[in-house]
């Protein structure tokens, strides 16, 4: 299993550290700031209180929660939100409502998550043709479904 440290800050030490709900999870959990109120439609930007030191070769990636999703229509507008290694400022998450019901989340409730993922360093190099697959050129819907 590989393990890296990540260093954060607590920008209001009344929110919760960020933590992984069960062993083994693939991320941790998000808290919003502020009170936040999302008509059918609506999308905001919601600060979380968090900022973090994602070490080089890295990258965070801000998911949406499944039951929110599911149970309200909750999404998150750039769905994965990006978060560069160099980035120090606050975690923010764009929220959207994709339900029918207006939506509210009170301070400290949980709005999204963090997952930290290995970024490769690459170089990129143009060439004249690219190498042959069993795919080719197959876009949208050339699988059949």
């Amino acid at each position: 299993m590989n393990y890296i440290q990540i260093t954060f800050q607590r920008l209001d030490p009344e929110l919760p550290v960020p933590t992984r709900a069960n062993i083994g999870d693939a991320a941790v959990d998000l808290h919003t700031r502020i009170d936040v109120a999302l008509a059918p439609g609506e999308r905001t930007t919601t600060p979380t209180g968090l900022a973090v030191a994602i070490p080089d070769g890295y990258a965070g990636l801000v998911l949406p929660r499944s039951g929110h999703a599911h149970k309200q229509g909750i999404g998150i507008v750039n769905s994965p939100g990006l978060i560069d290694s160099g980035y120090r400022g606050e975690v923010s998450v764009i929220l959207v409502n994709h339900g029918q019901e207006k939506v509210f989340f009170s301070r400290g409730d949980r709005i999204a998550q963090l997952a930290i993922v290995p970024v490769p360093a690459s170089e990129w190099v143009e060439v004249g043709d690219l190498d042959e697959t069993p795919r080719g050129e197959g876009g949208f819907g050339s699988s059949g479904t």
